[in-house]
Order: structure tokens, then C-alpha cells, then sequence
């Protein structure tokens, strides 16, 4: 850390919603060129505090100060003419536009193309970051599309550069370019606010950590002094649970699939070249993958979204390739997508609407085209009890939860219809370490009970916890599954490569 005076100071910033008290008297200090870091579980009032830094919010009470000054940014334009940026944990880019008409888009007076792109170049390679900037966005992965984002920032020279989740779509060897930026950034004298749910990487990283709980400062800390177990226990407030599993014998195969091959929906879509798994009752079979390899496209596949793919898929040996997701939930194959605001959940409906969406069908919450509202209502109260979901009841909309309760919302609408086969992408993504811990033990307990889980997802440590075989997703193709137990780094590196020729081999646990 450097420097005598804080280049943000907090005082009792406080914000409150109608039934919640998101932030309660907040203060904290970020000194210049510090990597300090925002802990907290979901819910916790991250979110709501770095939206007021950065002028989305209005606090209710409380002073902000930056380089000593009084800050009051009354939207995001006053904050980053004051040297404030973010960078958001979901992208807002346009596919159709080109990095420097993307980037141009969020300044307030963009130069000339020409000079702009050439600025986007030298700005990308000092910081390590290289970007074309005539390539199109929706022909970049996802770790590029979020350079854009980052560049973007760079250019207006910030003293404060505030990252929400920034590595939840990041390979490993992404995330340490990114720290090599962040770093470089840092002894440059800018100071970043960052928040992750991912703690080894908080402790690499930051100096400082603030934790927030129900909103209240509950501890700072120097994240490198604590285990990453210690600042989850900070964070939830009492001893973590590990998630544990109860080994039994596989059963019949609930779901296979055949030499699936499907164009893309979208022209920056995946292609599917000839899928080939199983997967039985009693099993977690885990695929990997860099995030836009095909997993969105193989989870409509499997879910019903897309049709058409005939006898490619069969459930319980029954083809269910042309049938449509209501008939396939019926049969009990159920799905969970990775985007939950807008795609597992419509934002704008209550969460009472929300459950009604997927769970009408094996719920029995519609009875001759009249919906049963008061047995709907308790459907969503029983998925906000069993999995903790934070918010005052089922009469909110789904955009009022944080990321991780309507996670925990979605997933648990999911589990509790009791399905034969659940489909899942990103089950933890931008979720708590305890959410997280408790949302992989109900993936555990359902297939426990006999069902089959598949779940996709790019936390590799996640996978290894929970699986019993593993594959991986590249370019569209998917490896063979191997027993998950034993699986080294390097193995999975290379399966994750498009090392589809391994000498592999499907093997029951």
C-alpha cells in the first residue's frame, strides 16, 4: 500500500430497500495502487456498494471521499470523469459490432476510428491484453470479449478500477494474464476493488480485504495472512460444510446420446460435432470446457430448446431428439441454464411466476388450462426454505435477488421437481463458498437418490468434487469420459485442448 491519504474512503454509507437493509453503515478505506478486495456472501451488499462508488445507486446516509474530496457521483458519467471504473461481471457488448465501434460506444467522445484503433492496440499490448480491433466481438471467446471490457476502462486512465467476478470465464492461463495486468495497473498507482468468490485467487492477489455480512462490515483483514477456509468461515459466519457424498452402485443409463451433430442457432454460435456420452442412474458425469466450446448449445440440445435431432438422444432408451422441453420435463428430464436472469428466470416475474414456469408441468400447478396460484405460491416457498434464497418472499421479482439467490432459486426449482436426469451449466457460477458447498451437495443427494446429473461447468475444482466421470468440451466435440478420481492437471489440460484421440476409456465407478 502506499501513500498517507486513502484514495477512497467510505463512512457510514448506507442503503436500504423496501424489506432489506443492503448496506448498514459501511466504512472502509482503499489506499492508491492497493488490490483490495470486496468479500461477502451473495446477498451480503457488494453489489449495492460498488454500484454507489460508481454512481448507479444513491446511498441513504453516509459520505464517500476520493483523493480526499467529497464524492457524490449521481451516475456513472460524474464517477468516470473522476477517474472511477468497472468492470461488470456480465458483459454489455454488441456481437455484431467490431472491438473499436464496441469500445467507442462507451465514451463520451470517441475519436476517429482510425485513431481509436490505434489506440486500443498500444493500450492492449502494454498491458499485455492484445486485441484486434476490427475483429468482430461475437467471434471472440469469452476471455477476449472481457478484454474489450477491460481496455475500455484502461483508456480513460482510472485511479480506481473497481472488477466484479472478473475470472468466472477465464482458463487458468487467462487468469494470470489478467493478474499480470492487474498487477502492473497496481504499481502504476491505481488502486482496484475486487471482488471474487474465487478466495486462493483473492489470496494471491490482494493486500486488503473488507468482509461484508447482511450487509455490515464484519472484519478487514490481510487476505494473505488467512486460509481460504478462514475467509469463507468470515464471510458465512460459522464453520463451512464440505460437501460429502455416499458412494453407491450406478445404475441403468437414464440418458445417452449418439453421434449428435447440430448447426448453431446463432451465427456466433458452436457447432456440435458427433457428441457420444452416457450417463446412468446414481451418476455425475462433469464436462469442462472453456467458456463458447459448445456448452450452451449442447445443453438446449439436451433439453428440448433445439429439436430435430431425432434418434440422437434417447432417454431410459426412448428417443426424445424431437420433443420439446415440457414433454422431455414430463418424462423427467429437466435443465438448468447458465444465464439465470432472462434465460432461467424472466426477470420482470415474481418468483412465484418464476416457479411456475418450469414446475407446472410435474407439479401439477395447472388443472384443465386454470393455474393454481395458491399451490404455485407454496412451491416457490418451499424452494426460497430448502435453499436458503434470500429475499423477503415469493411475491419479488427475480432481477430484485443478488446473482447467487436466484441461482440457488433456479437450481432448486429444478431439484425439487425430483427429476430422473437433470442437465445443469454452471451450477456455482458468481455463487458464495457456502452456496456453492450447498448447491454441489443437493447435485450429490439427487444423484444419490438414483437420479442421473450432468453438469457443465468451467470450475475444474468444482467438477473433480463431484463427478465420477469427466469430459471435456472443445471446439464442439467432446472427449470421451474418464473416471474423475485420478484425473491429473495435465490430463485434463489436454482433454480441455481438443486432445480428443487420448487412449480413453468410459469406466463405471
Amino acid at each position: 500500500m502506499t501513500g498517507d491519504q486513502p484514495l477512497l474512503k467510505l463512512e457510514g454509507l448506507t442503503k436500504a430497500y423496501p424489506g432489506v437493509i443492503a448496506n448498514d453503515h459501511v466504512s472502509f478505506e482503499v489506499q492508491p495502487g492497493e488490490v483490495h478486495a470486496l468479500l461477502g456472501e451473495n446477498g451480503a451488499g457488494k453489489s449495492t456498494l460498488v454500484k454507489m462508488i460508481y454512481g448507479l445507486v444513491r446511498p441513504d446516509a453516509g459520505q464517500m471521499h476520493l483523493n480526499g474530496e467529497r464524492f457524490e457521483p449521481h451516475e456513472p458519467r460524474a464517477a468516470r470523469a473522476l477517474g472511477v471504473a468497472m468492470v461488470f461481471q456480465h458483459f454489455s457488448l454488441f456481437e455484431a459490432l467490431n472491438v473499436a465501434e464496441n469500445i467507442a460506444l462507451g465514451m463520451e467522445n470517441p475519436p476517429a476510428q482510425r485513431d481509436l484503433a490505434a489506440r486500443i492496440t498500444e493500450v492492449s499490448e502494454t498491458y499485455g491484453l492484445p486485441l484486434d480491433p476490427a475483429r468482430l466481438v461475437g467471434d471472440l471467446s469469452a476471455g477476449e470479449r472481457q478484454r474489450v471490457e477491460i481496455i475500455r476502462c484502461l483508456l480513460q486512465d482510472p485511479k480506481l478500477l473497481i472488477m466484479d467476478e472478473p475470472t468466472s470465464v477465464l482458463t487458468p492461463q487467462e487468469v494470470e494474464i489478467l493478474f499480470e495486468t492487474l498487477r502492473k495497473l497496481s504499481a502504476e498507482g491505481t488502486a482496484i476493488l475486487y471482488i471474487s468468490h474465487k478466495l486462493e485467487e483473492i489470496r494471491s492477489l490482494c493486500e486488503g480485504a473488507t468482509i461484508l455480512r447482511l450487509g455490515k462490515v464484519v472484519a478487514t483483514c490481510n487476505p494473505r495472512e488467512k486460509s481460504a477456509r478462514e475467509l469463507a468461515e468470515l464471510m458465512v459466519g460459522q464453520t463451512l460444510h464440505q460437501p460429502e457424498r455416499s458412494r453407491a452402485e450406478l445404475g441403468e443409463v437414464m440418458l445417452e446420446v449418439n453421434g449428435l451433430t447440430l448447426p448453431p442457432a446463432t451465427p456466433f454460435g458452436t457447432t456440435l460435432h458427433d457428441i457420444n456420452l452416457s450417463v446412468r442412474s446414481g451418476e455425475v458425469l462433469g464436462i469442462g470446457g472453456v467458456a463458447g466450446n459448445g456448452q450452451d448449445e449442447l445443453l438446449a440440445a439436451l433439453s428440448g430448446e433445439v429439436t430435430g435431432t431425432g434418434q440422437a438422444i434417447r432417454m431410459k432408451g426412448q428417443p426424445v431428439g424431437d420433443l420439446g422441453p415440457n414433454e422431455r420435463r414430463a418424462l423427467g428430464l429437466l435443465a438448468a441454464p447458465e444465464e439465470r436472469l432472462g434465460h432461467a428466470a424472466a426477470p420482470d416475474m415474481s418468483l412465484t411466476e418464476n416457479a411456475l414456469l418450469t414446475g407446472w408441468v410435474r407439479e401439477g400447478l395447472s388443472n384443465r388450462g386454470f393455474l393454481n396460484w395458491p399451490k404455485t405460491r407454496q412451491f416457490a416457498e418451499r424452494i426460497i426454505a430448502e435453499f436458503d434464497v434470500r429475499t423477503p418472499g415469493p411475491q419479488n421479482a427475480a432481477r430484485a435477488l443478488s446473482g447467487g439467490n436466484l441461482q440457488k432459486f433456479v437450481i432448486g426449482r429444478e431439484i425439487l421437481q425430483r427429476p430422473d436426469v437433470l442437465v445443469i451449466n454452471q451450477p456455482t457460477w458468481g455463487v458464495d463458498a457456502s452456496a456453492a458447498a450447498a448447491i454441489r451437495q443437493a447435485l450429490l443427494d439427487l444423484a444419490a437418490s438414483g437420479a442421473a446429473v450432468i453438469c457443465i461447468s468451467q470450475d475444474l475444482d468444482e467438477l473433480m468434487e463431484i463427478s465420477d466421470n469427466f469430459a471435456a468440451l472443445n471446439a464442439g466435440r467432446l472427449t470421451p469420459a474418464r473416471p474423475a478420481s485420478g484425473l491429473t492437471v495435465d490430463e485434463i489440460g489436454l482433454m480441455m485442448g481438443g486432445a480428443h484421440d487420448m487412449e480413453v476409456a468410459h469406466v463405471d465407478v
